[in-house]
């Protein structure tokens, strides 16, 4: 992206990325749906699709810093659970980046947006849905868990890795997904699920950029650009969380991925 270094619409496309940097950092570290903003600003600022995903996911990286800044206190005694989990995620994320380097992506698009609708819907009906799996488990769900967990750990571990897969691949509401699996696997506050989140979900991220910096066409001018704007914004984005009620920040995500999958969708199936 050379017109970034040179003349006005250099200029233009700097401030458009800073400005979905910042945006993206924030629903990124709020609902995980940063690429909402990011991968469409990049796609406005001249790269080519494939680019501009690899250079989204690369961009992205400053993302997990910021909300790692800014989710001290909610992070704060949950290092066991982050290590095995980001393990897992970052698993997932090498084999969907060694998929999107070796496979054609047409197929998997199409399924993209059922994946984030079935995410939306699994953050809305999270407590029924607790509560029913709960009930299935031996001991009607208390199974001597300290945290109350309604997901066995197999199955768990398993729906990470297939996120973190995904969040490699192709990563758009990634964290949606991540928040929903999440969301069944502890009861805690809201704000604790999604610092896990944001921190898992960039463990898969953070691999595939390593493998997209060198094997893939990454613009480095627009990557960095974005990439201050997510910092900024992801630094923000937990002290948001911080203070919005629990039940309308999870419609308020859920509404955004049904928003988001019905946009890729049309996307999907008009190309």
């Amino acid at each position: 992206m050379t017109e970034l270094i040179t003349g006005h619409p250099a200029l233009a496309s700097a401030a458009l990325l800073l400005a979905a940097g910042i945006a993206a950092g924030l629903a990124g570290s709020i609902a995980g749906l940063a690429s909402l903003f990011s991968y469409p600003a990049l796609l406005a600022a001249g790269l080519p699709p494939v680019a501009a995903n690899v250079t989204n996911t690369v961009a992205l990286f400053s993302n997990t810093v910021g909300t790692a800044a800014g989710s001290r206190a909610e992070l704060r005694g949950q290092r066991r659970r982050l290590m095995r989990l980001a393990c897992v995620a970052a698993l997932g994320g090498a084999i969907g980046a060694a998929l999107l380097l070796g496979t054609p992506s047409s197929a998997f698009e199409l399924a993209v947006p059922w994946l984030i609708a079935l995410g939306s819907v699994l953050i809305l009906v999270r407590e029924p849905l607790r509560r029913l799996i709960a009930k299935r488990r031996p001991g009607g769900g208390t199974n001597g868990d300290p945290d109350g967990s309604a997901l066995p750990g197999l199955p768990m571990t398993g729906a990470v890795l297939l996120v973190g897969l995904y969040g490699g691949y192709f990563g758009a509401a990634a964290g949606v997904l991540m928040l929903a699996v999440l969301s069944l696997s502890a009861a805690e506050p809201l704000p604790v699920t999604n610092a896990v989140k944001n921190i898992v979900t960039g463990a898969a991220n953070v691999t595939a950029a390593v493998a997209y910096a060198f094997l893939a066409p990454v613009d480095w001018m627009a990557a960095l650009t974005l990439g201050i704007g997510c910092l900024v914004g992801a630094w923000v984005g937990p002290a948001v969380v911080r203070r919005v009620p629990e039940t309308p920040l999870r419609v308020a995500v859920a509404l955004a991925g049904f928003g988001l999958a019905w946009s890729l969708w049309r996307d999907a199936t008009a190309s």
